[in-house]
């Protein structure tokens, strides 16, 4: 191949693999499969590490993370991030206009930009290369959270352009969009984790996360707004706007320039309604005097330049009437309550449910049967009861009282302590729990099964074609049931069935995830899957043995257990092995460094300063070494890092197996 076609091939690769990316984290509609993505992306990583030449610095390689941060480091912020001030109403917009006015006379324009409901950050580039990220703080310092943030697709690590300064910061917003939100909510309610209350929540969460592996999963995105230097580079904001964008920096397309106080209202009215038609939130409109000269003039008071001013939207408001309370059951069992409400417009849409989220909802409302409650649909992306009108509530209304049966096979719920959700514990004859763990099962996160959607999984219960994952594995043989279901051609059925073959490559780890344990997810079901090689040891693993892995709490281990100890559970199991699928770690061969460490058993624990567990793992292995899943009086070393489990440590001091630290590791090995 030459060197013009290696680069053509590189710069389309990074062309689809971001365009890929816009469609999974701001769309949330993946339009290729997680192995492809993964195999384009190491296709890419190959070409740049033997054409360093060509390689885009803000390719979708550098964009993975892998950086463990135990503690975020404070830093002081160069130019302080002052608030600014807020109004609600057009009276306060006039007036600030008029102060302005009488300041620095009639010439001047304002710059109207969205008010962005997210995360602030502060981004310092050195010679065009991003060196550091810090959140807000307080307003004069904050977290260094520099890895999580370089995992944010439209950050740039490297800029290009003519006359980039050599030192600058530059200030803007994290988000989530609402559809990768909702998404991903739904995720951590199947799992019977908390949801978010709203994208901010859930952006500014991710951020702080210690893990930028784990992060640069999470859909976050990125406005910037606002730029610093020691030596003034424009003469105004609006000029500094378009000269960023050219510099590779994701800047908003709805700024406008005005010239008087009437068009930035009329701006202001355009974007009540249209905010909602955005992918991600908007909370208000910012408005800032262009010139940077003027800005100067007019100055700061202790909190807030004199020079800009918000308007913040009120959250859309209604008042409608209760009908009844309905409940809703996922595929993990647990049962959501939700408003079913007397249809009213909200933010431009028909509205007809309202989430209620769990039992302690309803009584912290206190609501009552036909009740006439106030509807907000603000920074929540489902609309969400916020109170009652007591005023219009009927003397004989009676309270609403949270079943305790589950409202589609009968069985009495449960609610462990400390837990906020009831759930259903028939997950083997609850239907929406039966059709939802299979609808799990096919899903690209799990066995990634091509030709077969939810619809059809719905389509194949109604039909006594499937009630257990396994059945998917024996569909083959109930060919002439299949053609006679609608839309259901030979083509269809060839491709599932392929797809159903094929997903019986997939890894341990993603069958794990696929089987719908309560609480593993995604992440889990990779720490079990590498801490306790195969489901036979994991299925007889003890409490103790199951904390042991990194990781992995009492309420996580006691659902495994609970998991294994039914028979249609170790039923399916069986089913599942006799059809081929993948119960235990591939283990690649290790090639060792030397044999420094042959003999020798570790345990690790906790976060490293140098080195991820990952790291410190391959590390052991490459030199002889043994990781072990759990403690035990067979266990040589105790590798042990800060945030170690308590029950870990008390463990090896009963035992008396040694502590090292990652330092005294990589001594063992120099020596």
């Amino acid at each position: 191949m030459s060197i013009f076609a290696v680069k053509e091939q590189m710069d389309a690769l990074v062309a689809e693999l971001n365009q890929h990316t816009y469609n999974y984290y701001v769309l949330a509609m993946p339009t290729i499969a997680d192995y492809e993505f993964d195999k384009k992306l190491e296709e890419l990583a190959k070409l740049e590490k033997e054409h360093p030449e060509f390689a885009d610095p803000n390719s979708p390689t550098q964009k993975v993370g892998g950086d463990i941060t135990k503690n975020f480091i404070t830093v002081k912020h160069k130019w302080p991030m002052l608030s600014l001030g807020n109004t609600y109403n057009e009276q306060d917009l006039r007036d600030f206009d008029e102060r302005v006015r009488k300041a620095i006379g009639d010439d001047f324009e304002y710059v109207c930009e969205l008010k962005f409901d997210g995360l602030s950050i502060s981004l310092t580039y050195e010679n065009v290369v991003l060196v550091r990220a810090v959140t807000r703080g307080d307003g004069t310092q904050g977290d260094d959270v520099t890895s999580n943030i370089k995992t944010i697709h439209t950050i740039p690590h490297h800029l290009k352009g003519d006359e980039i300064p050599d030192i600058f910061e530059i200030r803007g917003e994290v988000f989530m969009h609402r559809a990768a939100f909702e998404k991903l909510n739904k995720e951590r309610e199947e799992l019977g984790e908390v949801a978010y209350a709203n994208p901010r929540n859930f952006a500014a969460g991710t951020v702080k996360m210690q893990d930028s592996k784990e992060v640069s999963k999470r859909p976050l995105d990125c406005f910037l707004y606002a730029l610093n230097s020691e030596k003034q580079l424009f003469k105004t904001h609006w000029e500094s706007l378009q000269t960023v964008k050219k510099w590779g920096f994701n800047v908003s397309d709805h700024s406008k320039l005005v010239n008087n106080i009437d068009d930035v209202l009329e701006f202001i009215s355009e974007w009540e309604n249209q905010r909602f038609k955005l992918s991600y939130d908007i909370d208000g409109i910012v408005i800032k005097v262009n010139s940077y000269a003027q800005q100067q003039e007019l100055g700061f008071t202790a909190k807030s330049p004199r020079w800009a001013i918000s308007y913040k939207y009120k959250a859309a408001e209604v008042q409608t009437v209760l009908e009844k309370v309905t409940y809703q059951v996922g595929r993990t069992g647990a049962v959501t309550p939700v408003a079913n409400l007397k249809p009213v417009l909200l933010a431009g849409t028909t509205v007809k449910r309202a989430t209620l989220h769990n039992a302690d909802e309803i009584i912290r409302l206190g609501l009552h049967e036909n009740d006439t409650v106030f509807v907000e649909k603000g920074g929540e992306i489902i609309p969400k009861i916020i109170k009652v009108n007591l005023e219009q509530r009927k003397s004989t209304a009676l309270p609403i009282v949270y079943t305790n049966h589950c409202p589609e096979c009968e069985t009495t719920l449960i609610r462990k302590e400390g837990e906020v959700a009831f759930y259903c514990p028939n997950d083997e004859g609850c239907p929406p729990q039966i059709v939802g763990k299979i609808q799990h099962f096919i899903g690209r996160k799990a066995m990634n099964i091509d030709g077969l959607g939810d619809e059809t999984i719905e389509a194949f219960y109604q039909r006594g074609l499937v009630s257990h994952i396994s059945d998917l594995y024996f569909l083959k043989e109930k060919a002439d049931k299949l053609k006679t279901i609608e839309r259901f051609g030979e083509k269809s059925i060839e491709n599932m069935l392929k797809g159903i073959e094929d997903s019986k490559q997939m890894t341990f780890e993603k069958l794990l995830f696929g089987l719908g344990i309560r609480y593993v997810g995604e992440t889990v079901a990779k720490k079990l899957a590498r801490g306790l090689k195969n489901i036979d040891n994991l299925a007889k693993a003890s409490i103790e043995e199951l904390t042991a892995v990194d990781e992995i709490g009492g309420r996580i281990a006691e659902s495994i257990q609970d998991y294994f100890s039914k028979p249609e559970h170790l039923q399916q199991i069986v089913l599942l092995k006799a059809a081929g699928l993948q119960f235990e770690v591939a283990e690649n061969e290790v090639l060792l460094q030397s044999d420094k460490l042959i003999g020798k058993t570790f345990v690790i624990s906790g976060v490293f300063e140098k080195h991820s567990r990952e790291e410190l793992k391959a590390i052991i292995e490459e030199n002889g070494g043994k990781i072990l899943s759990g403690i035990s009086a067979k266990l040589d070393f105790l590798v042990a890092g800060d945030n170690m489990g308590p029950s870990k440590l008390e463990k090896a001091t009963k035992l008396n197996v040694p502590l090292i630290s990652e330092e005294q590791l990589i001594e063992m090995i120099e020596l």
